[in-house]
């Protein structure tokens, strides 16, 4: 239903198909915080057929970007009777579990393309976004020239997928985490000598980059070198 209510607008000129926005929205999870468990006593080794259909479909997307592969970092509190619900405070108001609603919208009139729900935090929206592109892309043949975000979609992954290999121009504001307040040296203080292909730092010393070269122009070191 929903894939004909978007040809619907696609053939009635409402959709530009030109400039594409993204963004996610917070739902709340039926989950109880009382009876939930600390995140370091949670363990993924269950027996699913033991379970009940929200723990079943956790442990089914345990490898899907928007889902389990989204982030290694353990929760603060799992809801043991789902598990999926992410527990987040991204309100900055009290802590609740939430999922994440993710929309696909063209810009020429707000049509929503495509929508992906995910966990509740910025690696599995981001990767819910590539997920609504490449499903736009293959089920309506459209692919937007450009794209809207905020800083949470910014990351060079994501900025790598858009431009290397989807050809979208961003209109997203980088994360940018150069700049140290802890008494460690920032991405500046850093020179890059292109000749010898390492990095001197303020001390004179030669760091030899192992980092990831996005194209002819970007270089991104490894965060070691600004730790030290």
């Amino acid at each position: 239903m929903f894939e004909r209510v978007v040809a619907s607008c696609i053939e009635a000129d409402l959709v530009g198909g030109t400039g594409f926005a993204v963004d996610a929205s917070l739902i709340a999870a039926d989950a109880n915080k009382c009876r939930s468990t600390p995140g370091e006593k949670w363990s993924r080794d269950i027996d699913p057929a033991t379970v009940e259909r929200a723990v079943k479909d956790y442990l089914a997307n345990l490898d899907d970007p928007a889902w389990g592969a989204a982030s290694d970092v353990v929760p603060k509190f799992v809801a043991p009777a789902d598990p999926a619900a992410q527990w987040t405070g991204a309100l900055r108001d009290a802590a609740f579990f939430a999922y994440a609603d993710n929309y696909l919208i063209d810009v020429k009139f707000g049509i929503i393309m495509d929508v992906e729900a995910s966990r509740a935090i910025r690696q599995a929206e981001v990767g819910a976004s590539q997920t609504m592109i490449e499903r736009t892309e293959a089920t309506f043949g459209l692919k937007p020239d450009w794209l809207a975000a905020d800083t949470a979609y910014g990351s060079a992954p994501n900025l790598h997928f858009l431009v290397d290999e989807k050809d979208i121009a961003p209109h997203i504001p980088v994360i940018d985490k150069s700049a140290r307040d802890d008494g460690t040296l920032s991405r500046e203080a850093f020179i890059y000598d292109a000749e010898r292909d390492c990095y001197v730092c303020p001390q004179g010393a030669d760091l030899t980059t192992r980092g990831t070269i996005y194209s002819a122009t970007i270089i991104t070191p490894p965060g070691r070198l600004f730790s030290s």
